[in-house]
């Protein structure tokens, strides 16, 4: 039997997703987590063969929950199963060590198929994120700054925020004092429209920053 646990937030989802695979012969669902942090708990407790996960989950978000798993599991494979149909979460799901994504319309068979395919070992895309990887390596993108309306010290402070750091250690990192960090951040929400430090760091991570 193939272990399998589901990372979403919608428990209407998770109950649908347990419906589709409940026929399968190959496929047990060993536990359900609401949030990224429970993810990570539960991989490392229930060591299931493959994770079936969100992106957009609360507390730590898919991405930083898969580099954790990947990390810490190494016989666990994670699918990116999303409704975030843009090739930046793409790049973003693969580079976290994701083995395999899924838009959150594929069917029953198309699940069980990426399910059966990334725990024998393999990779397996949707036939849509497939034409971007042929591109990518076909056509692969200049070198480019990420986020070029940031200046070079903004975007210095931007990639300790992806790296989880507070306003003390970035302060010290950089050797500013906090009140001109927390003015970076301000010009740095401002110019990249962003809510909040959150979604500073996922956007940053999403775009290659970070370590």
């Amino acid at each position: 039997m193939i272990d399998v646990l589901i990372a979403d937030d919608h428990p209407l989802y998770r109950s649908g997703v347990k419906g589709l695979l409940h026929g399968a012969n190959r496929c047990r669902v060993v536990g359900e987590a609401a949030t990224g942090r429970e993810a990570v708990s539960m991989a490392e407790r229930l060591q299931p063969k493959v994770v079936l996960m969100d992106v957009n989950l609360p507390v730590i978000n898919g991405i930083e929950a898969t580099k954790a798993i990947v990390h810490r599991c190494r016989r666990t494979a994670v699918i990116m199963v999303t409704m975030l149909d843009d090739r930046q979460t793409f790049l973003a799901a693969m580079r976290s060590g994701a083995r395999g994504f899924l838009l959150k319309g594929a069917d029953g068979n198309e699940l069980n198929l990426a399910i059966e395919t990334v725990a024998a070992g393999s990779i397996l895309f949707d036939p849509h994120s497939t034409g971007w990887v042929i591109e990518h390596l076909t056509n692969p993108p200049a070198d480019q700054v990420p986020f070029p309306e940031l200046t070079s010290r903004e975007r210095a402070v931007l990639e300790l925020i992806a790296d989880g750091k507070g306003n003390a250690a970035i302060a010290r990192d950089l050797g500013l004092s906090i009140k001109t960090v927390r003015n970076y951040l301000s010009r740095i929400f401002a110019k990249l429209r962003l809510a909040d430090r959150t979604e500073a760091a996922v956007q940053a991570r999403r775009a290659g920053l970070g370590h």
